[in-house]
């Protein structure tokens, strides 16, 4: 049933989760088998469903191993699924790293690695450098997390704290062939920055992302400012033509799948773009700016309609309360629609989790604000303190999915007006 508004965009959700179904993303799109072996590794929050995927469409012998989050697995037959912290990394984490290495260590020219890569793999993969250890990656997630820093810019900085991304693994597969088959996460699909790109060549210059960091007030340990310091400027060893990638799936593609659903229901669809990026409370303000404008103008669609798009927004964290960045957007948004009639919203992540607590996301209409207040908690203390879970758990908003088994980042869906 679709026929209400919370049941339209629940609906619009399961629709852009399904265009990045692993085995719908993975059909039609596996590299042709090699004269010598087939090694399969991966990482993040869905790669174990891709192994699935993988193992279900495979005509051929192959062995790996893959890296998960906690309560992320699936059964997979030849593949090892290994489980590890997400997302500040852990013991395990390390293990998963070690295991990937050992994986594609060895090989020939006549050997054949399929990477399957998405979104959680950074903090899935830590290999401290020699110098290093796990409790300074700790603090570096730590410290990125909450600095309120683009997905790019935290991944660029990771790089440079790694014996894995950036390319890492590919050249460590050297001399057999690298096929990375990745779900994008990131804004404009740059296929290097989802999970810090272990099989995707290219990083940056250490005294570039040094400089990025100061400019950017980001606080990182003495330890670890040192250790980017030391390290030199240099070219990076390039993969050429015996690596290949593929974006399989995206928020782009979701987000068309979620605008042809709505249509199909009679609902005028508008994607406003699948790379926002921003603290997440302003592109709250800018969301509902452009809904109140589509409701008064009907510009550039009349009612019912609905404002879709995709990115990934950050946080910078003022206070510890609970949330991630799809809770904290819409509680912006409900202080920002505070008794605007006829407007609904779901924003939620497309893996399942926002930020580190049990819900995807939550649902907002004109009334939160004022059922928040009635239910004994302040929207605005709550956003002031980073608190948005608890605000809506207080009225029962909170959107629940578990996990969904891919990963192409924020979903966000405003409806306007009835529909039909």
């Amino acid at each position: 049933m679709t026929n209400t508004p919370r049941a339209f965009l629940s609906h619009l959700f399961d629709c852009a989760v399904a265009a990045a179904d692993p085995l719908k993303a993975l059909q039609g799109r596996l590299p042709a088998k090699p004269k010598g072996r087939t090694v399969v590794v991966g990482a993040g929050k869905g790669a174990a469903q891709l192994a699935q995927a993988f193992e279900a469409l495979w005509d051929g012998p192959y062995s790996g191993v893959i890296v998960t989050r906690y309560g992320y697995g699936a059964p997979c037959t030849s593949i090892k699924v290994m489980e590890a912290a997400h997302p500040v990394p852990d013991a395990a984490g390390l293990q998963a790293a070690q295991a990937l290495k050992a994986a594609v260590t060895g090989l020939s020219p006549d050997d054949l690695v399929i990477a399957l890569v998405c979104g959680g793999g950074s903090s899935l993969l830590p290999d401290p450098p020699e110098g290093l250890e796990l409790t300074d990656l700790q603090e570096l997630n730590e410290a990125l997390l909450a600095s309120g820093a683009p997905i790019s810019v935290m991944n660029d900085i990771r790089k440079c704290f790694s014996g894995i991304n950036g390319g890492r693994l590919a050249e460590l597969a050297a001399p057999a062939q690298v096929c990375s088959l990745i779900v994008s996460d990131v804004p404009g699909d740059a296929a290097g920055e989802v999970a810090s790109g272990p099989t995707v060549a290219g990083r940056p210059q250490p005294s570039s992302v040094a400089a990025m960091i100061r400019a950017r007030g980001i606080t990182l340990p003495d330890r670890l400012m040192a250790h980017l310091d030391a390290q030199c400027d240099g070219e990076a060893p390039r993969l050429d033509d015996r690596s290949e990638t593929r974006i399989i799936a995206s928020a782009a593609i979701s987000l068309d799948a979620a605008a042809k659903a709505a249509r199909a229901k009679g609902v005028n669809a508008w994607v406003l773009s699948d790379r926002i990026e921003g603290e997440a409370r302003d592109v709250a303000q800018v969301h509902a700016a452009l809904a109140r404008q589509v409701a008064d103008t009907g510009f550039p669609y009349p009612a019912p309609v609905v404002l879709l798009s995709g990115g990934e927004t950050t946080v910078t964290l003022r206070h510890k309360g609970r949330g991630g960045r799809n809770s904290e957007f819409q509680l912006a948004l409900a202080l920002a629609l505070d008794g605007v009639a006829g407007m609904h919203a779901l924003a939620a992540d497309t893996d399942g989790i926002d930020g580190s607590e049990d819900n995807a996301g939550a649902f907002v209409d004109g009334t939160t604000a004022d059922r928040m207040r009635r239910a004994g908690s302040d929207p605005q203390t709550h956003l002031q303190h980073n608190d948005a879970y608890s605000a809506f758990a207080a009225t029962d908003d909170l959107f629940v999915t578990g996990p969904t088994g891919t990963n192409v980042n924020d979903f966000r869906a405003i409806l306007i007006g009835d529909l039909p």
